[in-house]
């Protein structure tokens, strides 16, 4: 695998490969508790708009540096970014907030539209925006000391980068969401794990991250054409109706099930091997 950190250089963000064909991801504003700002937000769709497309990634790790994943939006500067002359056009008013808040969604949308599955890592707090982030990834896993709350209702405002969307077809349960919604309440690991939220608790950071890239290294070893293809469709799945879905997945694997992949893991099968044993070709 030839991707280096000095391809992903960012400056909100820490990025590595720490093992074959996985990239680690950190929010790295560890002095302002990864608080997510402008700058963050294009650094987030920069970087996975670049792993999407990135042959040497097949799996994705996204965590938090320091003591907390995210304490969500940087207040200060959305603050100076709320603020407006008093007899700026209205309408003015409104494209430019529309154009700020585009941007902190699209940091999200990148995590959803990234070819590569994505596993997240939480640790302690997971808040606000925390909350869009880690709803647009595909695997969620915590550390029994985090906690989530869909804090935007106190600061005065809904949660606008994804969570209101994603949140319901996370869980399940509608009355679950709009309380944790209404309220900002904060629930811990074990009731983000009963309700589907997460879906393993680890009992400290160091096993949690430990985990998480053995997971994401056990993607890594499977066909790229049939993970990245399993995504796709699991998406477009989740936004349309069953037939529509099934539709889709026809046309699309009339293409794919062409794959040499294919012959590849059923002969590894055949000789009692695993997909770690196949060397299959990059995208």
């Amino acid at each position: 695998m030839s991707t280096t950190a000095d391809e992903y250089k960012f400056t909100t963000l820490s990025v590595n490969s720490p093992k074959p064909y996985v990239l680690h991801i950190q929010l790295d504003r560890e002095e302002k508790h990864n608080t997510m700002n402008h700058a963050m937000w294009k650094d987030m769709t920069d970087c996975f708009s670049k792993a999407s497309d990135d042959e040497n990634v097949r799996s994705i790790v996204l965590s938090g540096k320091g003591r907390l994943f995210t304490a969500g939006l940087d207040l200060m500067e959305a603050a100076q970014n709320f603020s407006s002359s008093p007899d700026q056009d209205v309408a003015r008013r409104g494209f430019k907030m529309a154009k700020y808040i585009g941007l902190a969604q699209e940091s999200c949308s990148a995590i959803e539209r990234c070819m590569k599955p994505v596993v997240v890592a939480i640790h302690g707090a997971c808040i606000g925006g925390g909350m869009d982030v880690i709803t647009a990834c595909d695997i969620r896993l915590c550390a029994e000391n985090a906690y989530f709350s869909i804090k935007e209702v106190d600061v005065g405002l809904a949660a606008d980068m994804g969570t209101l969307q994603r949140l319901p077809k996370i869980i399940g349960n509608d009355s679950l969401v709009r309380e944790l919604s209404y309220t900002a309440r904060k629930i811990g690991s074990n009731e983000a794990l009963s309700c589907g939220l997460v879906s393993k608790v680890y009992k400290d950071d160091k096993e949690l991250m430990e985990n998480a890239l053995q997971l994401a290294a056990f993607i890594a070893t499977k066909s790229p054409v049939a993970v990245q293809s399993t995504k796709v469709n699991l998406n477009y799945a989740r936004n349309h109706s069953i037939p529509e879905g099934l539709e889709f997945m026809k046309s699309w694997n009339a293409t794919m099930l062409q794959t040499e992949d294919i012959m590849k893991s059923a002969g590894a099968f055949m000789q009692k091997k695993t997909p770690a044993d196949v060397e299959f070709s990059k995208l």
